[in-house]
């Protein structure tokens, strides 16, 4: 009797046939993935690609990638401890952030770690914040901050594709209005 005739062996050899096209179905789904990845960081203008392929310093440390913020609309205001009207504006964005669920919101620091930690010990801020560092100045030049003065807020709509950009201190009502935008 040839071995290969027995049952256990076309048992074993149709386990391996079977385990072959699990692979071969999921390496597929796993490059159509990438795939629309793709597809998808491309839809958005290169202005928006440098702001979703950054990646920030947490304050309790780790990193925060815009990319994983993307989905529904975000307002992303940079800002420092040592600027007035940034310290001033921020608990209006604190209030926006409380009043509109459909929005996220980000706060990034072009400043020191020290300082943020310090300044958020007299003033508790309950929306994400993160570090830019001195490269948040330049990419606030890239979406929309000639300037690269603070404070500086830009929003992005549901698809990523920035739809709004003010330099200089915003307020409560304007943060309304926008969110009243469609996105």
């Amino acid at each position: 009797m040839n071995p290969s005739s027995t049952p256990t062996t076309r048992r074993n050899w149709l386990f391996g046939m079977a385990g072959i096209g699990a692979a071969a179905v999921g390496a597929s789904l796993a490059w159509r993935r990438e795939d629309a990845q793709a597809a998808t960081a491309a839809t958005v203008s290169p202005v928006a690609q440098a702001f979703w392929s950054a990646s920030f310093e947490k304050l309790g440390g780790g990193q925060l990638a815009a990319a994983s913020l993307r989905g529904k609309p975000l307002l992303v205001n940079f800002w420092a401890s040592w600027c007035a009207p940034c310290v001033k504006e921020l608990p209006e964005i604190a209030q926006f952030a409380h009043e509109t669920p459909g929005w996220q919101v980000l706060g990034l620091a072009v400043d020191s770690p020290d300082p943020v930690r310090e300044f958020l010990k007299k003033t508790p801020l309950d929306f994400p914040l993160a570090l830019a560092g001195m490269t948040g100045s330049e990419l606030g030049r890239k979406l929309g901050n000639t300037q690269g003065g603070l404070p500086f807020s830009v929003a992005f709509n549901s698809s990523g594709e920035v739809f709004w950009q003010k330099i200089g201190a915003t307020n409560l009502q304007d943060l309304r209005q926008l969110a009243k935008r469609k996105t």
